[in-house]
């Protein structure tokens, strides 16, 4: 089974509460590992949304979903949406 990937850009606006969702979802991370968190990523094709990317890997795609979906997480997710302008993407590994 391919693992999955979760990418998530973050245009953050407001960093005093980016600290509060890094604190709940420190909490909620069962299953993921970060593999990337970059305030500076180098774009070298179109362009990039936000001055934040982070990638999180999980043991399959399914994984992914029942975490980023799951109650602790979505808690914690309000948090970050309300502090910084957010695109994010599940993808399958190969």
């Amino acid at each position: 089974m391919p693992k999955g990937y979760i990418v998530i850009t973050e245009d953050v606006e407001d960093p005093a509460g980016m600290a509060e969702y890094a604190k709940l979802a420190g909490k909620a991370m069962g299953g993921a590992t970060v593999l990337a968190f970059d305030g500076k990523a180098e774009t070298i094709e179109g362009q990039w949304h936000g001055n934040q990317t982070v990638l999180l890997e999980f043991e399959s795609v399914d994984a992914a979903k029942e975490w980023y979906y799951s109650d602790a997480y979505q808690a914690a997710a309000k948090l970050r949406q309300a502090a910084a302008d957010c695109n994010g993407v599940i993808l399958s590994g190969f």
